[in-house]
């Protein structure tokens, strides 16, 4: 037992795009890396997902991937909405999240069910 405290300590942010439709909710198909973890190890704590577009009623997954096979972490339920200028695109932030990617061979994921186009940003991260 470390006698110690280890913190992340250097920054990070990733970003990614999805836009593939893939209605698959156990981790196949197409699963595009937003982020890989650090050889050390990364938490994740901040995630913004941005569409760039309308967007149909869907869902919107991320995944943790252990080097073995993506495990779903969470399904954002997405809006029907046609942005204009009075009307924003779809937008989600997932906050305080505390995810860990363990080693290098870790990362984050996600997918869309529906053809629908998104930005996603790590906007809170770290390496230990």
């Amino acid at each position: 037992m470390s006698t110690s405290a280890n913190f992340f300590s250097t920054p990070r942010t990733a970003s990614g795009l999805v836009s593939t439709a893939n209605p698959n909710r156990d981790g196949s198909g197409t699963v595009p890396t937003i982020m890989t973890a650090a050889a050390s190890g990364t938490r994740i704590d901040d995630i913004e997902i941005q569409a760039f577009g309308a967007t149909s009623a869907g869902v919107f997954r991320l995944y943790l991937n252990d080097g073995a096979g993506n495990r779903m972490v969470r399904e954002i339920l997405v809006t029907a909405i046609t942005p204009s200028t009075t009307v924003a695109a779809f937008n989600a932030r997932l906050t305080d999240l505390a995810w860990i990617l363990q080693n290098a061979s870790w990362s984050l994921r996600a997918s869309t069910e529906v053809a629908n186009s998104f930005n996603i940003f790590v906007t809170r991260a770290g390496d230990a």
